[in-house]
């Protein structure tokens, strides 16, 4: 009976796809899951890092935080916190959490708060983009909307194009928003800095729906502007304009600054 190999592969398949939609189904559902990633490359200051860092923790200990996590229709997300730098250096310091009540957005702030940050070489937005991605794979969490939270203080110079991994993402249905940070000022003083690092985010960098930027100029800023992201990402923020620049509206920056300043400084430096 010749069909019977047929009938076989068939049923085989009807069992595997049941098999996957089982292993769907025990995922936890939440209204968003949050990948937290920051830049501990050389070209951040310590203080950079501390304020950041502080910021994460006071706005996970924040009442109107944990009010906009309970008000979802889950009344929970999941979170992660990334710490990255070169193409080829992630670290995840805080592992996926589900954050449901006071409690559980304690406790991530708590476990967050115990750690250390560590500083190392160059600068891979895409890598660090592609790394977070890769953290949603089999997480345990089922999100409404899954977001990549990317903060830094110098462009991409590692890698590839920041605009092609964004662009994967995206198309894959992966918002990404920003915090870029402008401590240096306006003239980009710094190793690997430049002065329009806010525009530089806006058109390279993030992308999705709803996408956003928020600069920090100023070392106070850090933690008010962690909470109004948080918030913003939390309450899925939709705004008017557009975030992705389109096919004819080109840059106000070019996307390859990071790894042209890179290159110009390897031949300054032949002893590099």
């Amino acid at each position: 009976m010749r069909p019977r190999p047929i009938l076989s592969l068939c049923l085989t398949l009807a069992l595997a796809g049941a098999g996957m939609r089982a292993s769907a189904a025990e995922d936890t559902p939440v209204d968003l899951e949050l990948v937290l990633a920051v830049d501990v490359s050389w070209s951040m200051d310590y203080d950079e890092q501390v304020f950041q860092r502080a910021g994460y923790v006071a706005a996970f200990r924040d009442p109107e935080v944990i009010k906009a996590i309970r008000s979802g229709g889950w009344g929970r997300i999941s979170v992660t916190y990334v710490e990255w730098a070169g193409s080829s250096l992630q670290e995840i310091i805080v592992p996926w959490t589900l954050i449901e009540d006071a409690a559980s957005a304690h406790a991530f702030a708590g476990a967050l708060d115990t750690t250390t940050s560590g500083r190392l070489r160059r600068t891979s937005i895409s890598g660090a983009l592609g790394f977070s991605f890769s953290a949603f794979d089999d997480n345990g969490y089922a999100g409404l909307r899954r977001v990549i939270d990317v903060s830094g203080d110098g462009p991409n110079n590692q890698g590839l194009p920041v605009t092609v991994e964004r662009d994967r993402l995206v198309a894959a249905g992966v918002i990404i928003n920003g915090l870029p940070i402008l401590l240096k000022g306006s003239s980009g003083r710094g190793f690997m800095s430049i002065p329009n690092l806010d525009a530089y985010y806006e058109d390279c960098v993030i992308g999705g729906t709803g996408a956003f930027a928020l600069p920090i100029r100023d070392v106070s800023e850090f933690s008010t502007a962690i909470r109004q992201k948080l918030l913003l990402e939390i309450a899925d923020y939709r705004p008017a304009k557009p975030s992705v620049q389109t096919v004819e509206d080109a840059p106000r920056v070019d996307c390859m600054i990071g790894e042209k300043m890179w290159m110009r400084w390897r031949r300054m430096n032949d002893d590099y």
